[in-house]
C-alpha cells in the first residue's frame, strides 16, 4: 500500500511502515488511518511491523491544526491517537520502532507502545514535553510511560516534561539503543527479523498477560479522562 503520508512494504515477512508527510509527521486522522489500515495488512501478510519516520524526523506529536481547532476536534482526534497506540501496544505480531530523529509528544509515545526501539544518533530531541507547554497528560500517556520507562526518572520525563538526547533516552527507557543514523535501518530490520522469529500464539498470548493489567486501566478511563484532552497546543 502507498499513500502520500505513508508507505508500506513487506520484505522477508517484515511490514515496513514509512511515515513520511514531508514535514514533521504529525499524528493527524489520515497519518493514523493510514497506520491502521497498515496494520490491518500485517496482520495477514506479515510476521512482524518496523516503523520508521522520515529523515531527522520520527514525530512531532498531534496534529497542531487539529488541536487548536476546538474541544471537540482535539477530543476526537486524541482519542484516535490513544486507540492506535493501545493497538500497537497489544497488536499480535511484534512492532519495532526506527526512531529517525525527534521524537515528541504523541511521537515518544510511539516508542513507548512498540516492542524494540533503535535511535538514530544526532542532535534529536526525544520525550513528553506536554507539561511544559501547558497541557495535562492523558491517563493513557501517563500509563504508557509508567510501563516502560525507567522508574527512577519516571517522574522528571512525565511530570517535569523533559525532553532527552537519543543516548539518555536509551538510559531513560524511551529507547533500546542509539546507533549512527547510516545503520539505523539495517539495524531495525534485523531486529524485526529476531522477534518475527519467535513462536505464534506464544509471543502474542504472553505479550497480552504481559500488558493486560495496563490495556485495562487505559481502557477503564480513557472515555472518562477524554474530557480533559482540550486547550492543548500539542500532545
Amino acid at each position: 500500500m502507498s499513500g502520500t503520508i505513508l508507505t508500506t512494504t513487506i520484505e522477508n515477512d517484515i511490514a515496513i511502515l514509512a511515515m513520511d508527510d514531508g514535514r514533521a509527521n504529525a499524528l493527524g486522522h489520515a497519518m493514523i488511518g493510514e497506520l491502521n489500515a497498515a496494520l490491518d495488512r500485517a496482520e495477514k501478510e506479515a510476521k512482524a511491523i518496523l516503523i520508521a519516520g522520515r529523515e531527522n524526523r520520527f514525530c512531532a506529536g498531534f496534529d497542531l491544526e487539529v488541536m487548536g481547532s476546538g474541544p471537540e476536534s482535539v477530543r476526537k482526534l486524541v482519542t484516535a491517537g490513544a486507540e492506535l497506540l493501545l493497538r500497537l501496544y497489544e497488536y499480535r505480531l511484534p512492532v519495532v520502532m526506527a526512531c529517525t530523529g525527534h521524537a515528541l509528544a504523541a511521537g515518544g509515545l510511539l516508542l513507548l507502545a512498540a516492542d524494540s526501539r533503535i535511535g538514530a544518533e544526532g542532535n534529536f530531541r526525544i520525550g513528553l514535553p506536554e507539561v511544559a507547554i501547558g497541557m495535562t497528560m492523558p491517563i493513557f500517556g501517563i500509563e504508557l510511560a509508567r510501563d516502560r520507562l525507567a522508574r527512577n526518572r519516571f517522574t522528571e520525563a512525565v511530570t517535569q516534561a523533559k525532553v532527552y538526547g537519543p543516548a539518555e533516552a536509551v538510559a531513560v527507557g524511551y529507547l533500546d539503543a542509539a546507533l549512527p543514523a547510516a545503520s539505523l535501518m539495517e539495524a531495525a530490520r534485523a531486529r524485526a527479523g529476531e522477534l518475527a522469529a519467535l513462536q505464534q500464539p506464544a509471543f502474542a498470548n504472553t505479550k497480552r498477560k504481559e500488558r493486560a493489567l495496563t490495556i485495562a486501566h487505559i481502557r477503564e478511563t480513557l472515555e472518562r479522562d477524554s474530557g480533559t484532552f482540550d486547550g492543548a497546543k500539542n500532545g
